[in-house]
């Protein structure tokens, strides 16, 4: 069986207003479904690995083939729980440790 490649992500959340790491990993979740239906978003393996609202900051682990999707995806965000938010992607990396490095968290 083959093993599973990772990407991990690092976020910058824009927004104004805090929010939980729920409220962000449901609207995570609500692009993903909106643009790919539950088929597309079963594939994704996306998971929350680190989220600080007050630094305005998150990592998100998901499958390297799934890289694309995830990138649209985050892209239609603009509104977390009712409140206007943007998700930008700082940097991509195949392990935390590299991430961290690039982010300097």
């Amino acid at each position: 069986m083959k093993r599973v490649k990772r990407r991990y992500l690092a976020l910058e959340i824009d927004s104004e207003e805090g929010f939980g790491s729920e409220e962000f990993m449901d609207a995570v979740w609500g692009a993903v479904l909106k643009l790919y239906g539950e088929y597309g978003a079963s594939k994704a393996g996306l998971t929350l690995i680190d989220y600080d609202m007050e630094k305005r900051f998150a990592v998100i682990r998901i499958k390297h083939t799934t890289l694309g999707m995830i990138r649209t995806a985050l892209a239609t965000i603009t509104k977390i729980g009712n409140k206007p938010a943007a998700i930008y992607i700082l940097t991509v990396s195949g392990t935390i440790k590299v991430l961290h490095k690039k982010t300097k968290q």
